[in-house]
Formats: structure tokens, sequence, C-alpha cells
């Protein structure tokens, strides 16, 4: 299968029938259902290893075992499933976060959320590409998945920067690695800092890479640190709008400044149908029987996204990128740590 990127490098698929879009749609849903059966394999969710991380790993496998043995007829498919599912299930993500989750941390909390995605992806930035030499959009993936919601922030950004498949899979690497970590390293950390539950709480939150890695790493102190720590998380879900719309923003600078006209970048506006879900779960309640079922499905598509992602990211590829890409990634971790840790105890 011929790279997709290679055939659309910056643009959205031409419309094409259901017939063509089927064969690597279908292989895409399947990695995604399988993704989703591993994860609730018991030393899978033990370890707290999600849908979105088995999909791509098994996706990672096929494009790497069987390469270009693989039919072009698949290419369409799996474009639509990397962009348009992908998209989709950024907007039902919304469904996790309210309103009154954000209200409920307070300004001291929102205040610490703010600082820490803003002062991760400016560090990312400055250490990426000044310090390490990395190109604009390692740096910046590398980063948002540190600052934001890990593999939801990278693949939502990836939306508008349209970068190399392989810099996104190292991207959700690090992300993959380093919250792992924390699951084992917070609980420890907790003897140490002279934190209460809640101000854990509000630490984990602030500085854990993604939601289930918070919630394994805050169930492992107490069930009111678990809770303090994804309402902050949830709301650090959240500040993923305002930062794809300034990218975007930068995205259409760019574009400008290079054609030298008036060339645009499309602004990710499913980000706005992202707060408009948000929404409707604040002042609806939804049903736990219509809700639960739709929080699957929205796993569903972004486990198909990771997986059609996968099957473009070659091994060759990622070695290509080198070793920097990690090494940001275990710089943003400390500062996560450290940064994370002395905000709390400014702050809270």
């Amino acid at each position: 299968m011929t790279d997709v990127r290679s055939t659309s490098p910056a643009s959205e698929p031409e419309p094409m029938s259901i017939a063509r879009l089927l064969p690597g749609l279908a292989l895409a849903v399947a990695l995604g259902v399988a993704g989703l059966l591993l994860a609730q394999w018991a030393p899978f969710q033990r370890a707290q290893i999600s849908a979105l991380t088995c999909a791509i790993v098994l996706g990672m496998a096929i494009g790497n075992s069987f390469g270009a043995q693989l039919p072009a007829a698949l290419s369409p498919g799996v474009i639509f499933a990397q962009q348009k599912l992908l998209r989709l299930g950024v907007i039902l993500y919304g469904l996790r976060i309210s309103f009154g989750d954000i209200a409920a941390i307070g300004p001291a909390g929102l205040a610490i959320d703010v600082i820490v995605v803003i002062g991760t992806l400016a560090l990312g930035s400055f250490i990426g590409r000044r310090v390490l030499g990395l190109d604009r959009d390692s740096a910046l993936l590398t980063s948002v998945g540190s600052a934001v919601c890990g593999a939801a922030a990278v693949l939502a950004l990836e939306r508008v920067l349209k970068p190399d498949p392989a810099k996104v899979a190292i991207a959700v690497a690090t992300v993959v690695l380093f919250g792992t970590l924390d699951i084992f390293l917070y609980p420890t950390l907790y003897a140490h800092l002279g934190m209460d539950a809640a101000h854990f709480g509000l630490y984990t939150g602030a500085s854990v890479h993604e939601v289930a890695q918070v919630i394994a790493a805050g169930s492992a102190v107490s069930p009111a640190t678990a809770d303090s720590a994804v309402v902050v998380k949830l709301t650090r879900v959240m500040l993923l709008v305002p930062v794809l719309f300034f990218f975007g923003w930068r995205q259409v600078k760019l574009a400008r400044s290079e054609a030298g006209d008036a060339s645009r970048v499309p602004l990710p506006w499913f980000a706005l149908a992202f707060v408009a879900v948000s929404a409707i779960n604040s002042f609806v309640a939804i049903p736990a029987d219509i809700k639960q079922p739709l929080l699957t499905f929205d796993t569903l598509l972004l486990a198909a996204a990771m997986g059609a992602l996968g099957l473009e990211t070659r091994i060759a590829k990622l070695r290509a990128l080198g070793p920097k890409p990690l090494l940001l990634a275990a710089l943003l971790w400390l500062w996560l740590i450290v940064g994370g840790a002395a905000m709390v105890r400014c702050f809270a």
C-alpha cells in the first residue's frame, strides 16, 4: 500500500464512493475493535494499556510485516479513517467533560492547568527546535501530548499540522512510555511530597499525560485523590480547543507567508463541535444506557484512526527520527513532575 500522505500531503481526500472506502475503512475499524478487545484483557487493564495504544501497535505490526504487499485499494479507506473518523472521535470526546467539572476545580486549579499547558508547549517548542534541532512538527506533536491529553491531543493536532505519520507515532509512543511510568511513580511520590489527598489529586491531574493514566495513578493513592485528579485532568482536556485554534491560526499565517498570497489552511472547526458536545453534556442529563455506548463508540473511532495511522508507520521512518523526540519527551516529563509540584504548592 502506498503511503497515503504522498497522494494528498496537504489536502482533504476527494469525495469517493463507499465501495472505494470500504476495504481500508474495514481494516481500520477491525484494528480499532481488536484494540478495544485487547484493552479489556486483564493484564492490559492492570497496566492501563488503552485501546488506542493496542490499535496503533497492531497497525504498525501489519504495516511493517506486509508493507508494500498491502493492496493500494486500502488507501482511500485508510485516509478516511485518519481524517474523518478522527474528527468525529475528537468531537464525541466532549461527552467526557462538563463545564461543572471545570468550575469544581476552582481558580487555582484552572490557573495551574493553563500554566502547565502553555508552559509545556513553550518549553517543548524551545528545547525541541532550538536545543535539540528537531523539526517543528516533531517538537509540537511531542509537546502537545505531554501538555494536554496524550494521544488524543497528538491526533487532534495532527489534523492541523498534517505531518509525516512516523512523527505522530513517535509522539504517541512517548506519551505511552512516560505516562505508564507515572502510574508507578506517583503513588511513591505521595509519601514524600507532604500533600493531602485532594492536593495530590490536583498535582496528578495537572501533570500526568493520559486520562486513563491519571485514573490509575490517583486510584493507587485513594478514591478522593482519583476524583480530584480526573476533574483537573478533564479541564486540561478542554484546553485542547484553544490550543488547536492557536496552531490553526499559525498555520494560516505560515501558509500565507510561504505562498505570498491569501492561501489558507482550514482552522479546526471540529474543535467547536467538541465544545458544543461538552455543553450538551453539561446541561443535558444523558441517560447512562445511551451515554456509555457513545463513549465506547468514541473510543472505537479514535482506536480505528490510530490503527490506520499505524499501518503507515514504518520502523525505518521511526529510526530516521532518532533519539531526540524521546529525549524531549523525557525532559518534559521531568518538567511536569517538578514544575507541577511547585505550582500546586504555590497556588493551591
